[in-house]
């Protein structure tokens, strides 16, 4: 079922979509056999870290939900002026595009604390980056005999690092712009 969340642009969807709400998200995991894994972030640029991480995670279980920070939700985390890049409604599409990923609901909220106490899945992940121990998510999914694990980080694979190398790629381009545009000859 093809939910569009509040302030999303309606527009068309493959027939794959996989954008739910919470509570249709948490009606098909209940009636679920398998393990479902469950994970969250803000997945702005996806790359290759991304896709082998959820892949991963997938593998873990039967299915495999994402919980995606809304865009007000990511800039609270502080990622830094202009994150995130794509808004919410562009990042729930490629998120929905990947084979690995069986759903994802928005979330508004700092964390995904209320949206894992509705779904309960079986097991939250995260990436290797984060303590695993010390995650309010990991805490949350053992009160109900859910384990939470950490899975290996792909070392230099980041957004931030894209966002980077694309901001230091372009300055010199802009450089060679504005000296252009004066007529001045480097």
């Amino acid at each position: 079922m093809i939910v569009h969340a509040p302030g999303l642009p309606p527009g068309p969807t493959p027939s794959s979509w996989k954008l739910c709400s919470a509570s249709v998200a948490a009606a098909t995991i209940a009636n679920f056999d398998e393990p479902v894994v469950f994970t969250n972030g803000v997945f702005d640029l996806l790359h290759r870290g991304h896709v082998s991480y959820l892949a991963a995670a997938r593998a873990l279980g039967g299915m495999l939900v994402v919980g995606l920070n809304s865009d007000a939700s990511a800039r609270r985390l502080g990622k830094g002026p202009g994150r995130p890049i794509n808004g919410e409604f562009d990042r729930a599409c490629v998120l929905c595009a990947l084979e690995a990923v069986s759903m994802v609901v928005l979330f508004d909220e700092d964390t995904p604390l209320a949206l894992m106490e509705r779904l309960r899945p079986d097991i939250y992940v995260k990436g290797g980056d984060y303590d695993i121990d010390t995650l309010a998510e990991s805490r949350l999914v053992a009160r109900w005999g859910g384990r939470a694990l950490a899975l290996p980080f792909e070392p230099n694979v980041s957004t931030t690092g894209i966002v980077r190398r694309i901001v230091e790629s372009a300055a010199p381009t802009s450089a060679r712009r504005a000296v252009a545009a004066t007529g001045a000859r480097s």
